[in-house]
C-alpha cells in the first residue's frame, strides 16, 4: 500500500549552479543538471538572463548587416567618450552612428597604405600629456598588423606630436612613436597590449613571440628611449612557450604562455623588474580569455577556467579550477573552435559575472563571481542563443556586445524583440529511498516576475529524458526590475511580485527530475522555489 502524501521542498533552485561533471544523483538539490539563459541573482535564485537591444541607430554600409561587430573600446576624452570598433576589416568610431575611419599617414596629409585582413585587435589605453595637454590614446594590437594608435588632439587644441590636424583617429605606431631599435613601422607586429604601471606592454610578434616590449614610462609611444625596453623570456618560459597574454594585478605584471605562467614584481620601474613565480604546466590557451575582476585574474586554460589568486599570507598565487563543474563540457565546446583568437571574454562588474563566448557552439558560459563554492568553483550557467562576438563595459557601466549589424546593450528581457527561452532542470533525486518506488502527484512552483506569460513544466523518471509536460500561464502584473539604472527604482517595487502554483502530475519510478522552461517575452522571471508531492510505494530490487 502506498504511504501517504510526502512533500519535498527546494528553496532557491539551483543555487549551486549547473553541474554536468558529476552524476546527477549524488548531487546536492541545489545544482542544477540544466540552467540555460540563467543567471543566479543576488537572492541566489536562478532567473532569466537579460537580453539586448541596439545602440547604433542604423547599419554602417561598411560593416553590412551580416557583418558582426567583432572588436568593442570605448575610450575617454576630454568632453567625454568615444566608442570604437572592428568589423568586416573595417575601423569605427561612435555609437549611435558608427562613422568608419580609415589609418592615417604620418603627418595626418591622407590615408596610409595599410591592409586590415582581421577583427581580432585588442586594445589598451594610456593618455598622454596632462591636464593641459590631454591627448586619449588608444593601442591596438592584433597580429600580422602593425600596430596601430587612435588618438585625439589636446583639450587645449595645441598638437599632438609631430601632427598639426584638428581632426583625429588611427595611425601606424611607427608613425607616431619611437620603435624597438630591432622593428619598423612595417615588422612592429605585436599580437597582444597591455596598459598597466604607467606603461605599454606588448608582445607575441612573429618570429619573436618570447619578448615582451615595454614603452617609457607615462610615454606609450616611446619604446626605445628613457626607460623603455624588453624582456627575453626565452629562458624562462620553456620550450619555446609564446607569450600570449598579459595582466596586472596586486602590484605584478603576470605574462601567460600557453603552458606556463611568469609573474614578475617590480614593474614601475623596469630596471628593478623581478621574476617571483614561474607556474608550470598551466597556460592561457585564448588571449580575450583573460580578465582581471579586482580580486582575481581569470583565464581560459587547456583543463577549464582558472584562477590565479594571490593569498597575501603565503605569498603565493595557488590555482583554482572555477570551472570544475563544467569542465568536460566547456572544454569540448572549446575543442570545436578552430580559431582561439575569436573566443571573447568580459567581466561585468555591476551583475558580478565573468562571460566566456565560443562562437562556433555559440555558448556563452555564465560564472557568477560573488562567492565561490566550497571546492573553490564558481556558479556557472549557459547561454545558448545571445551569441555575442565581443564584449566591452562602459564608463556608465553598460555592458556593450558585438552583434551582425549592430553594437548591442545588454539590457530588457528580449533579444531585441525576439523571445530567448529559459531553461531550468534539477538534478535526480530519490528522496533519500533510492529502492522505492515513488508515485509524482503534485509539482508546485513559486516564480517571481513573468506577467501573462507561458511556462512549461516538464518532468521524468529514471533518467529516461522521456518528458511529461503540463503548461501554465502566470498571472497578469507589474513587475520592475532589481536594481535597473535606467529605472531608477529597486526590484518589485510595486510588492513582492509572486505567483504560486501547482499541477497535479503522474507516473512513477524509483529518481525523479523535474523542470520548467519560458520563453522569456520582456518581462523578468525567477524561481523562488519548487515543491514536489509524491507517494512511496513498494520496494524495488
Amino acid at each position: 500500500m502506498a504511504s501517504p502524501l510526502q512533500t519535498n521542498s527546494i528553496s532557491s533552485p539551483g543555487f549551486y549552479g549547473l553541474n554536468t561533471q558529476e552524476s546527477s544523483v549524488t548531487l546536492s538539490s541545489g545544482f542544477a543538471s540544466k540552467a540555460q539563459n540563467c543567471v543566479i541573482d543576488k537572492y541566489g535564485r536562478v532567473g532569466a538572463r537579460r537580453g539586448w537591444t541596439t545602440v547604433n541607430s542604423s547599419v554602417n554600409t561598411d560593416l553590412g548587416s551580416g557583418n558582426a561587430v567583432e572588436f568593442l573600446f570605448e575610450v575617454v576624452t576630454g568632453g567625454g567618450t568615444d566608442l570604437l570598433s572592428a568589423g568586416n576589416n573595417k575601423l569605427f568610431v561612435g555609437t549611435t552612428t558608427m562613422t568608419t575611419k580609415t589609418v592615417r599617414n604620418a603627418d595626418n596629409s591622407g590615408n596610409a597604405t595599410y591592409t586590415i585582413t582581421g577583427n581580432n585587435w585588442q586594445g589598451a589605453a594610456m593618455s598622454y600629456g596632462d591636464i593641459t595637454d590631454f591627448q586619449p590614446h588608444v593601442y591596438l594590437a592584433q597580429a600580422s598588423h602593425p600596430m596601430l594608435v587612435y588618438h585625439e588632439l589636446p583639450t587645449s587644441g595645441g598638437a599632438f606630436n609631430a601632427h598639426n590636424s584638428n581632426t583625429y583617429g588611427y595611425q601606424r605606431v611607427g608613425d607616431a612613436a619611437t620603435l624597438p631599435t630591432n622593428h619598423t613601422t612595417t615588422t612592429f607586429m605585436p599580437s597582444w597590449v597591455l596598459s598597466a604601471y604607467g606603461r605599454i606592454w606588448c608582445g607575441g610578434i612573429s618570429g619573436d613571440t618570447q619578448t615582451v616590449y615595454f614603452s617609457d614610462l607615462l610615454a606609450g609611444t616611446d619604446f626605445q628611449n628613457g626607460s623603455a625596453g624588453y624582456l627575453n623570456l626565452q629562458e624562462v618560459l620553456p620550450n619555446g612557450d609564446p607569450v600570449v597574454a598579459a595582466a596586472a594585478h596586486n602590484g605584478f605584471i603576470i605574462f601567460f604562455g600557453r603552458k606556463n605562467i611568469a609573474i614578475y614584481a617590480n614593474p614601475l620601474d623596469t630596471g628593478a623588474l623581478t621574476l617571483v613565480e614561474i607556474i608550470y604546466n598551466v597556460g592561457c590557451i585564448a588571449r580575450d580569455s583573460v580578465q582581471n575582476i579586482a580580486t582575481d585574474v581569470l583565464f581560459l586554460s587547456d583543463s577549464g577556467i582558472r584562477s590565479l589568486q594571490r593569498v597575501i599570507q603565503e605569498k603565493s598565487m595557488p590555482m583554482r579550477d572555477i570551472s570544475k563543474n563544467v569542465r568536460d563540457d566547456l572544454m569540448s565546446a572549446v575543442n570545436s573552435e578552430t580559431d582561439l583568437t575569436k573566443i571573447k571574454s568580459i567581466y561585468y562588474e555591476r551583475d558580478a559575472i565573468y562571460l566566456l563566448t565560443l562562437p562556433t557552439t555559440r555558448f556563452t558560459y555564465c560564472f557568477d563571481t560573488r562567492a565561490p563554492l566550497e571546492d573553490g568553483s564558481m556558479r556557472v550557467t549557459v547561454w545558448d542563443s545571445i551569441d555575442p562576438k565581443c564584449f566591452f563595459v562602459t564608463q556608465d557601466r553598460n555592458l556593450f556586445l558585438g552583434k551582425p549589424g549592430y553594437i548591442g546593450k545588454y539590457f530588457g528581457h528580449s533579444d531585441n524583440g525576439t523571445t530567448y527561452r529559459l531553461q531550468y532542470f534539477t538534478t535526480y533525486f530519490d528522496f533519500e529511498a533510492a529502492t522505492k518506488l515513488k508515485l509524482l502527484k503534485k509539482i508546485g512552483w513559486t516564480l517571481i516576475g513573468g506577467t501573462n506569460q507561458s511556462v512549461s513544466v516538464k518532468w521524468d523518471f529514471d533518467y529516461t529524458e522521456n518528458y511529461q509536460a503540463v503548461g501554465y500561464r502566470l498571472a497578469t502584473s507589474v513587475v520592475y526590475e532589481y536594481g535597473i539604472a535606467e529605472y531608477n527604482i529597486a526590484e518589485y517595487s510595486a510588492g513582492v511580485v509572486l505567483d504560486k502554483f501547482s499541477i497535479n502530475a503522474g507516473g512513477q519510478g524509483t529518481v525523479m527530475q523535474v523542470g520548467l522552461e519560458a520563453d522569456i517575452n520582456g518581462n523578468p522571471l525567477s524561481i523562488q522555489k519548487l515543491d514536489i508531492g509524491i507517494k512511496q510505494g513498494k520496494i524495488l530490487i
